[in-house]
């Protein structure tokens, strides 16, 4: 048995899910609100007995465990297999160890810098004042582990060489580069520590501050890991590990430029917060949040440049039908002074938070504004943000611009038509599920897998399912025997036959109403449907032969064939 079978094995699929979204029971099997896009109604199923899921919602996604985990938390498999097996308890063995060596030694070597990094900070007075002065306390120190790495050019490369590391790994890692002489420098010196852990608390790369006294100006302020096989910062919120529970709770995510921001207000109470690591906010970064809440505030620096990323990051979350806010700050120049100056004021703010449109509003509707050019270039720039809405919010926002800005709504209406749709990254429509399967399905396959999930769910009608079997498709016919079976939860041999057997047993709690007397009567429409979609496939047989029979002048076989096509014709109008 492979490590994959082992730990599908070993781990309830109900369960690991369950530690993720609420879940209900749904007959045999369990239903919720699928993660993976927005819906009010649970689409989303999983079944117990096959260990699998599947959303019968818009985005049609299923799967088992493994890629349960690696679409929720954005992971590479051998990310997913790694995880799993130690909640599993199962040793990769199996796996190849130079395969595996090269994931693990990145978050081993990882780990040793940060603990490197926090014995440092300790030791480093300076260092450590400077965190208490920005306003940081010990205990948000120490829970989100800061460190400060040493001055010196090498000193981390030579004490992670000591504690067993190759040199080429500390370069993989992040850690380090070689210089053209062929020697290897610390990427971090002189700087505070910010680690960056994944979405398990995981150690996987860092953000470092100058600190001030090295700061010469011709050097970042900031500078961050580079990409590396487990580190993808267009992927990793800062500080989610910690606030995904807190956003789940609140129902809402407060989003912040930088890592001071976000650890000054997980200080000051508002544990609903992350920040982006060293990047603009990315479709990843979005669909993370997703799987939490729908409801996103951006609070970004107080100047232009912040003003410009909240409008860019406004515009990627409204693309993906975020309902998106705004914390304004007026009496500090970001989050961190704030709260530094103002105590549990930040937590005002989200409370009181400005949506999306009024900030553009106040931002486009100024004084300045006044001159008709400018009104009318302010007004454009407005309605392009409305024309990526839906078109209630559409028809709210219009009549609230014509409020404002004093232009009849008739003419706001006019200037939008004329507008082209803007296209931002991340937008997208899909078709429903049903409108998917119906491609890639006929309507005899469609009935049979609505009749054989009603089979699953109710004994009742394996009787009449019984009757069906000269009527079914092949594969449906070996899916029906397996249901009538006593073991009807044997895998099959074929990957695409075990997946359809996985759709029709998940579709089953989907689709299943608790009204019996429907039930028993739909079961009778099915029936009748598939033996109608047969008896079509075999007039168009007929209708084939009949035909090639004339071109043979075969008067016979015509009309014998005729004949036949006319008993079908009969019984199908009856």
């Amino acid at each position: 048995m492979t490590p994959v079978e082992q730990i599908k094995e070993k781990l309830d699929i109900v369960e690991f899910i369950r530690g993720y979204i609420p879940i209900q029971p749904a007959g045999k099997n369990f239903k919720a609100l699928c993660p993976f896009h927005k819906e009010k109604t649970p689409s989303f199923i999983i079944s117990p007995d096959r260990q699998t899921w599947h959303c019968f919602g818009s985005c049609s996604e299923g799967g088992d465990i493994f890629k349960f985990l690696m679409k929720y938390e954005n992971l590479e498999f051998y990310e997913a297999l790694k995880i799993l097996s130690e909640k599993a308890g199962i040793e990769l063995k199996k796996i190849s160890p130079i395969e595996q060596r090269q994931f693990d030694v990145l978050y081993e070597i990882n780990e040793a810098a940060k603990n490197l990094f926090k014995k440092n900070l300790k030791e480093n007075k300076e260092a450590t004042d400077y965190l208490i002065n920005r306003g940081l306390k010990n205990e948000i120190i120490e829970e989100f582990e800061i460190g400060y790495a040493f001055p010196e050019f090498d000193k981390l490369t030579m004490a992670l060489i000591k504690e067993g590391f190759n040199v080429r790994d500390i370069e993989r890692a992040g850690l380090n580069f070689k210089t053209e002489k062929g020697g290897y420098v610390d990427r971090f010196r002189g700087r505070i520590m910010f680690p960056i852990f994944n979405h398990f608390g995981k150690a996987i790369g860092f953000s470092a501050r100058i600190l001030p006294k090295y700061d010469t100006g011709e050097i970042g302020k900031y500078i961050n890991s580079p990409e590396t096989p487990i580190f993808n910062k267009s992927k990793i919120l800062y500080g989610f590990h910690k606030s995904k529970n807190f956003i789940r709770e609140e129902n809402k995510a407060v989003l912040m430029e930088g890592q001071m921001d976000f650890l000054m207000s997980w200080q000051d109470g508002v544990k609903n917060s992350i920040a982006t690591s060293g990047t603009a906010l990315t479709q990843d970064h979005l669909k993370v949040l997703r799987r939490q809440t729908d409801n996103l505030a951006f609070c970004f620096d107080n100047d232009e440049a912040g003003l410009k990323a909240a409008e860019r990051s406004i515009d990627l979350a409204n693309s993906l039908d975020f309902n998106v806010s705004l914390l304004i700050i007026k009496d500090a120049k970001d989050p961190a002074e704030l709260v530094l100056k103002k105590p549990s004021q930040l937590k005002e703010l989200v409370s009181n938070a400005q949506s999306s449109m009024e900030f553009y509003f106040s931002r486009y509707l100024t004084e300045d504004a006044k001159d008709l050019r400018m009104l009318k270039n302010s007004i454009r720039i407005i309605l392009a943000k409305i024309k990526n809405l839906s078109p209630i919010e559409q028809s709210h926002w219009l009549h609230e611009l014509s409020i404002k800005s004093g232009v009849k709504e008739e003419a706001l209406i006019d200037e939008i038509k004329q507008l082209k749709t803007e296209k931002i990254s991340g937008q997208f429509f899909q078709k429903t599920a049903v409108q998917k399967q119906n491609n890639n399905f006929s309507r005899k396959e469609l009935i049979a897998q609505r009749l054989l999930s009603l089979a699953v769910a109710k004994k009742d009608f394996h009787n009449q399912l019984k009757q069906c079997f000269d009527y079914l498709p092949k594969n449906y016919l070996m899916i029906a025997e397996n249901i009538m079976d006593k073991n009807s939860q044997k895998k099959f041999n074929d990957a695409d036959l075990d997946e359809l057997f996985n759709l029709i047993s998940l579709r089953s709690s989907f689709e299943s109403g608790s009204d019996e007397e429907k039930l028993d009567s739909e079961c009778l429409e099915l029936t009748k449907q598939l033996r109608l979609e047969h008896l079509k496939e075999k007039r168009e047989e007929l209708m084939k032969s009949i035909k090639k029979a004339e071109r043979d002048n075969d008067e016979d076989t015509a009309q014998k064939l005729l004949k036949e096509f006319d008993e079908i014709s009969k019984i199908m109008h009856n």
